[in-house]
């Protein structure tokens, strides 16, 4: 039977408090440690193990160790689980559906497992295992490789003797609490990276924000870019789709990199292209930002389709056209299905520009507004001519960025 320690009290308030708050988890973990020695506990390694709800990351751990703090590490999905899982002991809780483990580890550590023998020979004389599930029992019972949300940790001792029975208590009821308070800026930490993921950075935050009203926007002045793969219908004809799609990721993957590496944030993909925004203060800054964001992405597409025909796979050209001016920026859509992105004059100028790169033969194309915001930038920025664009009234000049990495890129040379 659990005794109530006198401790748990203020524990307990306090990791409520916490969770209301939404505290980052590495700031609550470090605090529960601080507070379990603080009531006692002779806490030497403390870890937590969860679920992380991301598109490359499918856990999450955190240790916090009396000599170091606070750490925490990102595991990657894996077709096959690491070893290192298979053989520990939150695995085998799992494995086995247990409430807690427990291990004394003064006259050794059992084989099976590979980190309490590592923990044994760094002094640790007790070790203790518990969970908490997230899921409604009706959820079924946890399959190992693919558990319910959730959260395992473990408390290890070097105390002579390990730990007592009271202390244990005491790790014991705050536990749920300890699991309630994480839940809580997990599920914050879970939106952020989704909404951000699926939205981008900017309109990701602003969401989280609380700018989620239908209609709600505001007017800014921003360069647009707009990104596009040149022949990529055609080779969604003969390619295999796992093929295609993974050559798809490869090209987004340079360019997302490049934009978001000079401030820029992706807005949305239109099957095999893109639209971004560059919005870092002023239009200056924002033609400087997106020029080198063009330029290097250049020099990336020349080196992954060199390597692509070197291992004889198919390659892509793209263009992309850089425009500035006001842009309404917010909420768009129905009651139930909304859309954070822009609309406006500049938005449409910028796809029709993007459609002259076969009349002026040139796949990367900027217009006169961002040339003249980016003077100074040392890129040699030549003229294309004077053109009537469709639906606009009167006459833009366009320029392009002169750079052999830049040409040969946009145009699949090689």
């Amino acid at each position: 039977m659990i005794q109530i320690d006198v401790n748990s009290g203020p524990l307990i308030a306090w990791l409520m408090e916490q969770g209301l708050q939404g505290a980052p988890q590495q700031d609550l973990l470090q605090g529960y440690c601080q507070r379990l020695v603080a009531a006692g506990v002779p806490l030497w390694r403390f870890t937590v193990a969860q679920r992380a709800f991301h598109p490359k990351f499918g856990g999450l751990g955190f240790w916090w160790t009396r000599e170091e703090g606070i750490r925490h590490e990102h595991y990657e999905y894996r077709e096959s689980p690491r070893e290192e899982w298979l053989r520990s002991p939150f695995f085998y809780i799992l494995e086995q559906d247990l409430e807690e483990y427990r291990e004394r580890l003064e006259g050794g550590a059992p084989e099976r497992f590979p980190l309490l023998g590592e923990l044994h020979g760094r002094g640790a004389t007790d070790y203790f295992a518990a969970g908490v599930r997230f899921a409604p029992p009706e959820a079924g019972p946890n399959n190992p490789l693919s558990p319910h949300e959730g959260m395992l940790a473990s408390w290890s001792t070097d105390r002579k003797g390990g730990f007592s029975s009271r202390e244990l208590d005491l790790i014991r009821t705050t536990l749920p609490h300890l699991g309630l308070a994480l839940k809580s800026s997990s599920n914050r930490q879970m939106a952020s990276d989704l909404l951000q993921v699926y939205l981008g950075r900017d309109a990701g935050r602003r969401v989280l924000s609380g700018e989620i009203q239908r209609g709600s926007s505001q007017q800014i002045d921003a360069v647009i870019c707009l990104f596009d793969l040149k022949g990529f219908t055609q080779l969604s004809e003969r390619l295999p789709g796992s093929e295609l799609i993974d050559m798809l990721n490869g090209y987004f993957g340079l360019a997302v990199e490049s934009v978001q590496s000079h401030g820029g944030n992706i807005l949305k993909f239109m099957g095999d292209g893109m639209l971004a925004m560059f919005n870092l203060g002023s239009i200056e800054e924002d033609a400087h930002a997106a020029l080198a964001a063009a330029n290097e992405l250049c020099g990336k597409v020349r080196s992954f389709n060199a390597a692509r025909e070197a291992e004889g796979l198919p390659t892509a050209s793209y263009t992309l056209a850089l425009h500035a001016g006001d842009i309404l920026y917010g909420n768009i859509g129905a009651e139930n299905r909304l859309d954070f992105t822009v609309i406006g004059q500049t938005v449409n100028q910028t796809a029709r520009i993007a459609d002259m790169h076969r009349s002026v033969g040139q796949s990367f194309i900027i217009s006169e507004v961002v040339k003249n915001a980016a003077e100074g930038t040392g890129h040699d920025l030549v003229s294309l001519g004077r053109y009537m664009l469709r639906g606009v009234a009167e006459p833009i000049e366009l320029y392009t960025i002169y750079g052999k990495n830049c040409v040969a890129a946009c145009a699949g040379e090689q």
